[in-house]
């Protein structure tokens, strides 16, 4: 399943790719996702969290009561334009589910647009596209959560 969707900030690109790349940002936008139990690491230009949470009644039946996501992006080099591209993946341990795709920071809109596209599977014969239509909310729902945490971590 195409996911598509977009988050801004009224910041130069160079400072939302900071944020972004900053340990201290990435736990706190674990803690804005209520997670029980996370983990937030930077190593050069890759930034990874992985994050135990409550698995949403949608897909609880099939996951059981907990799930564990892990989210790494290794991010290129920035380009003429300041732009920066990272490779994202996401997995979930133990589950049949997983996210693939790209995340740019660049110019637009208040000052900064950050964008991601990528291809969520959920590899269960028969039942994959419905769980991939009843996951995609809560990917969605995460990347808002960065907004928020963006916005006010920018402000400070």
């Amino acid at each position: 399943m195409d996911i598509t969707t977009r988050i801004e900030f009224a910041a130069q690109p160079q400072d939302v790719y900071a944020m972004m790349t900053d340990q201290a940002y990435l736990a706190e936008v674990c803690q804005a996702t209520d997670s029980r139990t996370y983990e937030a690491t930077v190593v050069g230009s890759t930034t990874k969290t992985t994050r135990t949470f409550a698995a949403p009644d949608a897909v609880a039946r099939f996951t059981g009561g907990e799930l564990t996501v892990t989210e790494e992006t290794v991010w290129g080099p920035a380009g003429a334009d300041g732009q920066q591209t990272g490779n994202l993946t996401m997995t979930v341990k133990g589950q049949p589910v997983s996210l693939k795709g790209h995340v740019v920071v660049a110019a637009g809109g208040p000052g900064t647009v950050v964008q991601l596209t990528g291809d969520l599977k959920v590899a269960i014969p028969l039942l994959g596209k419905k769980l991939e239509q009843s996951t995609a909310p809560a990917v969605l729902e995460g990347f808002k959560t960065q907004q928020e945490v963006g916005a006010r971590w920018l402000a400070r």
